[in-house]
């Protein structure tokens, strides 16, 4: 057998043994949740090489005009939300150098109280670290204080690579991959689900990789927190590592999958669930993750903007009918979940399959002018 064949041969077996481990874990069924992106800001005062999402003064080549969403408008998405069958809203943004904890708390508050029985799915470990920092909190404090406006869960975005090599060429100036476990950690200490990410296909390499899962497996074998894991494949075009030739053009479909199956491999038991990003891969690449390892679709997310920021061509919503034609098409059952993993109401499925379209956004023009000059300054 030459080295093509055997590659070829190891990659099918990886990919079979994962697709048998996630049929004995989770069965049948592919699940997916009916929920909302609400990116409140795009103002950021990082300046991460693989991101075309947020904006200073340095980044107006990069798409999209600089916004910061009223309060009025993220309270409007979130109940227009909940009108098309959502149970979820998951809010991030980037870190605006006027921001506080004060602002984290206060969209908490204002969701809760429009849409009481939405969950908040909410807020990097990176804005955690920065709500803390500027309300002379400690991370489990602030955590709390966020539990109680009305924090449901937090994303586990903001991890990228868990290794300092390659972290120090992504971004030096983010927290440490030690300080985004400790983030993760606190957050599952007070009872507060998340979820945990890679960012692959950059200048990362299977080394870091593996580091990144060990790492994930260390505290989910600690805390037992973690509702799922989702590889996030990079999205090349407009981010400028990638405009500078520094970077590789984002994963090939052969290592996508891989690191799902991979993912399924290393994570059991202590993971149940994989989820396929259809923003990053395109139904067809999730129509294949499901074939290896991955059961869970994501959300159907009515507006996505951080990956289309960057470039990706897939669109900004898939709602209920086609999440379960993709389930179907790949010869499995299909069920709505919750955040946590839950079965829905019938009155939410219902909602969500006769949602009617969404109304026009308003991206909110930044309220004060010189918060750009400010981003620009803190990226020094």
């Amino acid at each position: 057998m030459n080295c093509s064949a055997r590659a070829d041969a190891d990659f099918a077996y990886i990919a079979a043994a994962a697709d048998k481990m996630r049929a004995a874990v989770c069965g049948d069924v592919v699940r997916y949740v009916v929920n909302r992106n609400i990116n409140y800001t795009n103002i950021c005062h990082f300046h991460c090489q693989f991101c075309a999402f947020s904006k200073g003064k340095t980044s107006g080549a990069l798409r999209g005009a600089p916004y910061d969403l009223a309060l009025s408008e993220i309270v409007r998405r979130a109940r227009e939300a909940w009108a098309r069958g959502a149970t979820e809203v998951c809010m991030q943004g980037g870190i605006h150098p006027d921001y506080t904890g004060a602002t984290y708390l206060a969209i908490c508050r204002a969701v809760k109280r429009a849409v009481p029985l939405m969950h908040i799915h909410a807020f990097s470990p990176l804005e955690v670290w920065q709500g803390a920092a500027t309300t002379n909190l400690s991370v489990p404090e602030f955590l709390s204080a966020l539990k109680e406006a009305g924090l449901g869960s937090l994303p586990g975005t903001a991890a990228e690579i868990l290794d300092p090599r390659i972290r120090q060429m992504i971004c030096p100036d983010k927290l440490t991959a030690d300080d985004w476990l400790s983030v993760i950690e606190a957050a599952h200490e007070l009872g507060l689900p998340t979820t945990a990410t890679i960012m692959f296909g950059h200048v990362d390499d299977p080394p870091s990789w593996a580091r990144h899962l060990l790492a994930i497996r260390d505290l989910q074998a600690r805390t037992g927190g973690l509702t799922e894991f989702v590889p996030l494949p990079f999205v090349p075009m407009e981010a400028p590592i990638f405009a500078r030739g520094k970077s590789r053009g984002g994963p090939t479909l052969r290592e996508s999958i891989l690191m799902h199956a991979v993912a399924r491999l290393v994570l059991n038991p202590l993971v149940a669930n994989i989820q396929t990003s259809w923003v990053k891969l395109g139904i067809r690449g999730v129509e294949i993750c499901l074939a290896a390892g991955a059961n869970d679709l994501g959300g159907t997310l009515m507006n996505e903007s951080i990956s289309r920021a960057a470039g990706t061509q897939h669109g900004q919503e898939l709602p209920p009918a086609a999440m379960r034609d993709i389930a179907r098409s790949a010869g499995r059952k299909v069920a709505q979940r919750d955040t946590l993993y839950r079965p829905v109401t019938a009155e939410r499925e219902a909602a969500g399959m006769r949602a009617q379209p969404l109304a026009s956004i308003s991206q909110t023009s930044p309220r004060d002018p010189q918060a750009l000059s400010r981003a620009a300054a803190c990226r020094q």
